[in-house]
């Protein structure tokens, strides 16, 4: 009687811890299910692969400082400080001719920086003509020169001015005989406007010398003979500040025949008398 009863309680005893081992199963498989899951308020991807907390907060973008439009003026800037253009437009020339027959015509144009200082009567040995030294409308030319520089006007006003970054100085000149260094030129604003010049053909190989600037602006140098062919052309541009330029044309015209030569604004980058400015000329 007594082995049986033993033998119930210790059945009882077996079923209690079996059900309480099944139990503490349960609730260990419960526990790592959770843990196993997301983390309440963490980042989900959502469509594309895209983490929403990324999606929330995005980075900030990128700037390239790059705005396609012409930047502030700064007029302070001396040529070999200034800025680069964000669309700079090279200088360009024709082609260089195939050899030609003595007296036939012939012409290129290159372009250059211009020096600090030129010495007019240097350079200009058969003629030469400075502009603005007594306002817009004053000239000054090569005492006894040859004449072959004719000023043919242009559109727009003409500014006189005493700005210009580099020097010019003669020896030689009338009505102003000499001097030591001028800054002063002419210059004239907006798209369209410009400079006409000419110089008269001899028969003989000539190099003229055209110092010119722009400011905020792009100028179009064009260069063709009275007689017809092709037509030569360069471009100096900056759409911040002041640059200027030495342009070289070299030329054989007959008697009779003209050099044309237009200076004008092809595009200004600015509303306020964006322009192409005008210091001197040389032939030699």
């Amino acid at each position: 009687m007594l082995r049986r009863v033993a033998r119930f309680r210790q059945r009882r005893r077996w079923v209690v811890e079996g059900v309480a081992l099944v139990a503490c199963l349960v609730v260990l498989i419960s526990y790592l299910s959770t843990r196993s899951g997301p983390e309440p308020g963490g980042d989900q991807a959502g469509p594309g692969g895209v983490a929403a907390g990324a999606a929330r907060n995005p980075a900030p973008p990128v700037a390239d400082g790059r705005t396609g439009e012409a930047g502030p003026a700064t007029p302070g800037l001396r040529p070999r400080q200034r800025p680069p253009s964000p669309d700079p437009t090279p200088s360009t020339s024709a082609p260089a001719p195939p050899p030609v027959k003595p007296g036939s015509p012939a012409l290129s144009v290159t372009r250059g920086e211009m020096p600090a200082a030129v010495d007019l009567t240097a350079v200009g040995t058969r003629d030469w003509v400075h502009w603005g030294a007594r306002g817009g409308g004053s000239t000054i030319r090569k005492r006894a020169g040859s004449g072959e520089i004719i000023d043919g006007g242009g559109a727009g006003k003409r500014v006189g001015w005493d700005g210009n970054q580099e020097y010019v100085r003669w020896s030689d000149g009338a009505p102003e005989r000499s001097t030591n260094g001028s800054s002063d030129g002419v210059y004239t604003c907006g798209a369209g406007n410009g400079f006409s010049l000419a110089i008269a053909g001899s028969g003989e190989p000539r190099t003229v010398h055209l110092y010119a600037g722009i400011w905020m602006a792009r100028g179009r140098l064009e260069v063709r003979s009275s007689t017809g062919g092709p037509v030569s052309t360069a471009r100096l541009e900056d759409p911040y500040t002041s640059q200027s330029a030495q342009f070289t044309i070299r030329f054989t015209l007959p008697k009779g025949a003209r050099l044309l030569v237009s200076w004008t604004v092809e595009k200004a980058f600015t509303s306020h008398c964006g322009n192409v400015g005008l210091q001197a000329v040389t032939v030699r």
